[in-house]
Formats: C-alpha cells, sequence, structure tokens
C-alpha cells in the first residue's frame, strides 16, 4: 500500500542482473518483472525495488544505507544465503536486543539479516 510521505521504494545497482536475480529467487524465493534487459523490480518483500545494470555496488563501507532483513531462525537464513552464493562479510555477532550478520550478494550489494535475541 502506498502511504503518503513513507519510504516506498529501494533500488540497488547490479554489475549482472541475471546472477542478482538468481540469487534472491533462491535465496529468499523472489519473484522478478524485467523492464528491458536493464532494470529488474521485485515487490511483496517489504518494501519494492528494483535492480538497475551498473558497476557500482551498495556498501557499508563506501557510505551507503545499509537494508537488513528479519529472520526468525537466523543459522537458516545464513545456510540458505551462502547455498545461493552470497558472500557473509560479518559473521553473526550480538547487538542490544538481537543478533545479525551482514552479507554480499554476488554483485557485492551489502544487506544484512536479524534475529530477536530469542530466536
Amino acid at each position: 500500500m502506498n502511504e503518503h510521505e513513507k519510504l516506498n521504494y529501494v533500488e540497488f545497482p547490479s554489475r549482472d542482473l541475471a546472477a542478482t536475480k538468481a540469487f534472491f529467487e533462491k535465496a529468499f524465493g523472489w519473484r522478478f518483472v524485467d523492464y528491458g534487459p536493464d532494470y529488474a523490480a521485485f515487490s511483496g518483500q517489504g518494501l519494492d525495488g528494483g535492480f538497475f545494470r551498473a558497476e557500482q555496488a551498495s556498501s557499508t563501507d563506501n557510505g551507503a544505507a545499509l537494508l537488513v532483513f528479519y529472520s526468525q531462525q537466523l543459522e537458516g537464513t545464513l545456510a540458505k544465503v551462502v547455498a545461493a552464493g552470497g558472500a557473509v562479510v560479518r559473521p553473526i555477532f550480538a547487538f542490544p536486543g538481537g543478533r545479525r550478520f551482514h552479507f554480499t550478494e554476488p554483485c557485492g550489494n551489502e544487506f544484512a539479516v536479524w534475529s530477536d535475541v530469542s530466536a
């Protein structure tokens, strides 16, 4: 649902749209709609968005915002990320209120996954 002045959409660069799409399809079950050869959109994932063809990557090391997934089973999600070709860049660590890890998808975009302390 679109809400006035609320975050609605996010876009990420991708050097290889096919590799990025394959990763998110395998790891998280995402589906994409292609808009020409240089853009693929996703929806229904908590925040809609897309990937555009570019040589850059979104990383906290270069000041990019970090988008964070929630998981009820952190180790299980980590295993799915690795099996789909993701690279863990920060192993599971504790923070006040939970635990999380950071990963990059095959084109280098960084994401994180967190879970409650009890999960």
